[in-house]
């Protein structure tokens, strides 16, 4: 222990310094998705449901849109590794334009979407919540998407503090509008679901602002700035974003779509299993926003080091960050596993909630250890910039291999959403395995150009 503790210190040490800021930026997210479900799931079963359903259509523009903006992370880390400012500058120009214009595109695909909501086999008693709700969230991809931008860029530039305090104070802009908009506080009207819809879309739409005026004015940002002023050569620079970052996006879009096909199957079991499912999803970010904090750290790392050509280095940091992640993968697994009743009560006060969403704590915490290690074996790959792999790693593990099992332990054997989360396990195994030897694949490629 004392020989890893060593071999691995520094490299704990600068991981630590990146990720923490992540970490409670995460934090920040996961207290806003912890209170909006418990806000919604204290006011009724009927808006927990729909809620679920929502959000689990959503989650894959949104993920989608985060993914296509975290390829600008290596780009500009790269940049910043050789002390290019200007070009790292530039080069945020042309990805915020193409990062706008992949929003529009979802957005409109989400706009037609909703024509045929109908369509999923979900309870009927839930469509006019469903709805009204999906509008509201509709409208925030957009502001989302320049608020990823400048993040992704931020981290980029080993600044993962200032975007850290755009989120909290977007959270709790949030968690204040669901006080006053859900149950009418203050003279508030009383909105119910929509409340939170409302709140949500404040709370970006105020982070989207906050984050582009910080990078405007802050004398940190003003090398950069000056090169993002640069107009010329924006078309090569959107066709290498493009490039870099399309495969990053439809490898996130294809993860989600289990996640969210997952809660239309357990919507065919009735808005009990939906509800367990929106809260035990709810209590899953607990572990995935902490192992992505030190994946985002990692990618970061490999960014730099990939920039001076240390492949030793890449090795190293990615052990490092594995290791963090399982042990961040065995504390969620014990809170789980001790607090989990005390948790799900929290959500909700339904009985019937509750003794559906314990049966998937078995599940859940396998989940934990999968997920950490996909996680910070495919933020590595994204740090190298060789991301057009991970495509093929989500298309057969999430897939090829999980939405067959899905189905089979779902619906064909019968166990709900019970063999929904147990199919996650399945699928995100398939994704460790086949992450770290894509991983490994490049470093010895890169190993071999190096030589040559």
């Amino acid at each position: 222990m004392t020989n890893i503790w060593n071999l691995y210190k520094e490299e704990y040490k600068s991981l630590i310094r990146l990720g923490l800021p992540v970490l409670v930026t995460q934090v920040g997210i996961i207290v806003v998705s912890f209170a909006d479900t418990m806000m919604v799931g204290a006011y009724g079963v009927d808006e927990l449901a729909a809620a679920a359903f929502v959000n689990s259509l959503f989650i894959i523009p949104i993920v989608m849109q985060l993914g296509f903006a975290q390829g600008l992370t290596p780009l500009v880390g790269s940049l910043f590794g050789k002390g290019e400012k200007e070009e790292a500058g530039h080069t945020l120009h042309g990805g915020l334009q193409i990062n706008m214009a992949v929003s529009a595109g979802l957005t409109a695909i989400m706009a037609i979407l909703y024509f045929f909501l109908d369509r999923f086999g979900q309870p009927e008693e839930l469509m006019p919540l469903v709805r009204r709700y999906y509008l509201i969230v509709l409208s925030t991809l957009l502001p989302m998407s320049v608020f990823n931008s400048f993040q992704q860029t931020c981290n980029g530039f080993n600044d993962t503090a200032m975007p850290m305090w755009m989120i909290l104070g977007s959270n709790v802009l949030n968690i204040i509008g669901n006080y006053l908009l859900i149950f009418g506080h203050f003279g508030c009207p009383e909105l119910g679901l929509a409340g939170a819809g409302i709140s949500t879309m404040l709370a970006r739409y105020a982070a989207a602002v906050a984050i582009v005026a910080m990078f405007f004015n802050g004398n940190r940002y003003r090398p950069y700035a000056k090169g993002f002023a640069i107009k010329e050569g924006l078309g090569d620079v959107r066709r290498i974003v493009w490039t870099t970052s399309y495969p990053v996006m439809i490898q996130a879009g294809v993860e989600c779509s289990l996640w969210s096909f997952g809660a239309v199957v357990s919507g065919w079991f009735g808005k009990i299993q939906l509800a367990a499912y929106q809260v035990v999803n709810t209590m899953a970010q607990l572990g995935f926003m902490t192992f992505v904090s030190f994946g985002t750290a990692t990618s970061i790392r490999v960014a730099n080091y990939m920039g001076v050509h240390d492949l030793r280095g890449m090795r190293r940091i990615t052990s490092a960050g594995l290791h963090l992640n399982l042990v961040l993968a065995t504390a969620a697994s014990l809170i789980f596993m001790f607090g989990g009743r005390w948790l799900i009560h929290c959500f909700t006060p339904d009985p019937y909630v509750v003794t559906s969403a314990l049966t998937l704590i078995i599940p859940l915490v396998i989940y934990q250890y999968m997920d950490a290690t996909q996680l910070t074996y495919v933020n590595a790959i994204r740090g190298t910039s060789h991301v057009k792999p991970l495509l093929w790693i989500s298309l057969c593990s999430y897939v090829a291999v999980g939405i067959p099992v899905l189905l089979l332990f779902a619906k064909g054997l019968g166990w709900g959403n019970i063999g929904v989360y147990y199919s996650f396990d399945v699928a995100l195994a398939v994704a460790s395995v086949m992450s770290t030897l894509v991983f490994y694949h490049v470093m010895r490629k890169e190993t071999s150009a190096i030589h040559h």
